[in-house]
């Protein structure tokens, strides 16, 4: 015997009814500073003198830490399962 049942429910009424939190105050506060910083990059890209203040930001130490995380991340992967050789 097969059975199929359909609700028609909204997002918010499905995770209340199985009693997961409301996200929706924390999700609109993480749109919105995203909002902000893509608008301040805007702002940087149109001022070429800020665009190159951040590119050479990234070199040097920047640059460094970004090496070691790939290192650590393709590290990682190298044994089967992710699990790392000795």
């Amino acid at each position: 015997m097969k059975l199929t049942i359909n609700i028609d429910c909204t997002p918010a009424e499905a995770r209340a009814f199985f009693g997961m939190p409301d996200i929706e105050p924390m999700n609109k506060m993480i749109v919105d500073e995203m909002m902000v910083r893509a608008k301040d990059n805007l702002d940087t890209l149109a001022d070429p003198e800020r665009f190159m203040a951040q590119w050479m930001a990234m070199s040097g130490k920047g640059f460094e830490q970004f090496q070691n995380l790939m290192g650590a991340a393709m590290g990682g992967m190298s044994a089967p399962g992710g699990a790392k050789k000795k």
